[in-house]
């Protein structure tokens, strides 16, 4: 029997995915813990349009995180701490604090999105990378500066 998976199903396939099953096994479990669908050409245009509306909606988003990415770039962070003789600061910069600094620039972005790899912890102009989505990644600059 063919069945349209509705959830991901362990050891049979993904959300969306079209699989021949043995009928019990699609009767007596995936449709009746509605896992699943019966195949037909029905549910195939059902499931054709919403696919179709889901990669629509990927690709506004996409294109708003690309112009949300395209301002924060022209924006330079600044951060004046405390620091020691040689350049060193008391403590390093985290990417709550970049997000806090975003937020007063009026970018709202998860702290999670912010890819600090090396601590900041000295004077000068520093990259980091910003995800915004899996196909929108860029690098701003951070300088900081001595109080």
């Amino acid at each position: 029997m063919k069945v349209i998976l509705l959830q991901d199903v362990k050891k049979q396939g993904k959300k969306d995915d079209i699989l021949e099953v043995s009928d019990g096994y699609a009767n007596n479990f995936l449709i009746k813990n509605k896992l699943a669908v019966p195949y037909s050409k029905k549910s195939k245009e059902v499931l054709d349009t919403e696919l179709e509306t889901r990669r629509k909606e990927e690709e506004e988003l996409i294109a708003k995180c690309q112009k949300m990415a395209e301002e924060i770039q022209k924006k330079k962070i600044i951060f004046e701490v405390k620091a020691g003789a040689n350049g060193k600061t008391f403590g390093s910069i985290s990417s709550k604090q970049v997000n806090e600094e975003l937020k007063k620039m009026g970018f709202a972005i998860d702290k999670k999105c912010i890819h600090i790899e090396n601590a900041i912890d000295v004077l000068g102009c520093h990259e980091i990378e910003i995800e915004l989505h899996k196909k929108v990644k860029f690098k701003i600059t951070i300088e900081i500066k001595q109080k």
